[in-house]
Parts: structure tokens; sequence; C-alpha cells
């Protein structure tokens, strides 16, 4: 693999072990608990939200790789314990893997169109979307842990 693609699946990687940090040894409750508010989610429905990006950014746009992909579903998840998480979360990951295995310094410069509304976008501006995404879920996720564990 390219050095720059190694260096971005390890960086996927260390978020995906934070979130793994964030959802462990917490029960069921925890995972499927809603914050009080508007548009408020659990952790279970924003780890299958991360799953599902990461995997429609980077193997839907950037791979070409239909997952036909249910957002929605995603934000109404619940029910899942953290080993399924994780395992949502490692398919995702390794999807990512392969794809970045087979692209080229020139694909950064490709352009792709977004399936869902046919935006034309650089490979490059894809991956980036796909990991500050998942950056920004990470920190939701953890705040909400902190708060259910203030709230319990």
């Amino acid at each position: 693999m390219i050095p720059i693609f190694a260096d971005y699946v390890q960086r996927l990687q260390k978020l995906h072990e934070e979130i793994a940090k964030t959802i462990q040894d917490l029960p069921q409750a925890a995972l499927d608990w809603l914050p009080p508010g508007p548009e408020m989610n659990s952790l279970c429905a924003l780890a299958v939200h991360v799953a599902g990006a990461e995997r429609y950014w980077i193997g839907d746009v950037v791979g070409r790789d239909p997952s036909n992909r249910d957002r929605p579903a995603e934000f109404r998840a619940q029910g899942l314990d953290a080993a399924a998480l994780q395992a949502r979360l490692d398919q995702a990951l390794e999807h990512s893997r392969t794809v970045l295995e087979n692209l080229t310094l020139a694909d950064l410069e490709a352009e792709r169109t977004v399936p869902k509304d046919g935006r034309k976008v650089s490979v490059a501006w894809a991956l980036a979307q796909a990991l500050g995404h998942t950056a920004e879920h990470l920190g939701q996720m953890q705040i909400t842990r902190r708060w259910w564990e203030q709230c319990k």
C-alpha cells in the first residue's frame, strides 16, 4: 500500500479504537440511551452511522462499490451490543483498507460522483470527508457516554 494510504488507514483505525473504548463495558441501556433534546442520538445509532458513513464515502464514492446504504435506518438502530457494533466498524474498516490498497496517488485528484446527490468531488475530498466525519462522531460519542454516566 502506498504510504499515504497506509497512514490514512492507521488514522482511521485509531479513531475506531477510540470508539471501541467509548462503547466498551457499557450495558445495553447505555448504548440505547437517548440524551434529552431534539435530534439526539444513542451511542448505538452513532456507531452504526459511523460504520455506514465510512462505508459510503470510501466504499460507494471512492471505490465505486455500492452498499445500498439506508442512512435513516442507521439513526433508528438499537439493541446492538458493543461486540455487534464493533463488528460493523471492523467490516467498514476492512472494506476501506481494501479500497485504499487499490488507489494510486493520481487517484487523489480523480473525480467521483456522489450517488445520493450527483455532486462531483475528488477522491481526496471524499477521503477527508470520511475521516473528519468519523472524528466528529467520536467526539459526540465520548460526550454522550459522559452524559449518560452522569445521568445514570
